[in-house]
């Protein structure tokens, strides 16, 4: 197999980005094609799906070898559970799979055709494998069930002191908040005096996390 694209996002690195996409609406990227993909015919009648499928590669978690079992951030990242029941990115092979919007084509930009998208849960430059058409007469299933997935996320209140906030355009401030709010700090981690770094977006964020608050400290 080989890459057929590659995505610009606002998420330059691992820390911080959500684990599932969707969770951040805000959350926006660039989809450009491999040359020799660049071809207009081959998204002739993407526009008219709202959705996509994405199956990425793991790319910065590349390692040799694999566990039979995970440690699943939903269960506090301390209960092991079989790999093939989890998303975890260590797998014998690092596929991943995104449910995105698909927010417009543009088909005439020096790079060819080109799809903006939103809801990722993307580190910028990841290697794409494969687009497919969300398809919701067969993809949505209603009565389907979540195993240890079911409860909700539960989120942090993000507070940004009003003279950091007004430094981000507010289409960034969004996505900001709702990713912060996902609380990125490793499950196992919670020390209230310990303060995190997070980029995003260009910016350079300081936070700390006490309780169900997040603070942040810095932004620049």
């Amino acid at each position: 197999m080989q890459p057929v694209a590659r995505v610009s996002t606002c998420y330059p690195e691992k820390f911080g980005v959500p684990r599932q996409s969707g969770l951040v609406p805000g959350a926006r990227a660039r989809l450009v094609f491999e040359p020799q993909f660049r071809n207009p015919e081959s998204v002739r009648g993407l526009d008219g799906f709202s959705h996509l499928w994405l199956l990425w590669i793991f790319s910065e978690n590349l390692r040799e070898g694999w566990s039979p079992t995970v440690r699943p951030p939903r269960l506090g990242g301390n209960v092991r559970m079989g790999v093939f029941a989890t998303r975890a990115p260590y797998r014998p092979n690092p596929i991943g799979l995104s449910a995105v919007r698909l927010d417009r084509v543009e088909m005439h930009s020096r790079d060819g055709p080109v799809l903006h998208l939103s809801g990722v849960d993307l580190v910028n430059g990841t290697p794409i494998l494969d687009i497919k058409p969300y398809v919701p007469q067969a993809d949505c299933i209603p009565e389907a069930s979540g195993g240890f997935t079911s409860s909700p996320f539960q989120r942090l209140k993000v507070e940004i002191p009003l003279e950091l906030a007004a430094s981000v355009p507010p289409e960034e401030l969004a996505a900001l908040k709702d990713t912060l709010s996902l609380d990125p700090r490793p499950q196992y981690q919670d020390d209230p005096e310990r303060v995190y770094g997070l980029s995003f977006s260009g910016w350079e964020i300081k936070f700390r996390v006490e309780g169900v608050r997040l603070y942040v400290l810095a932004l620049s």
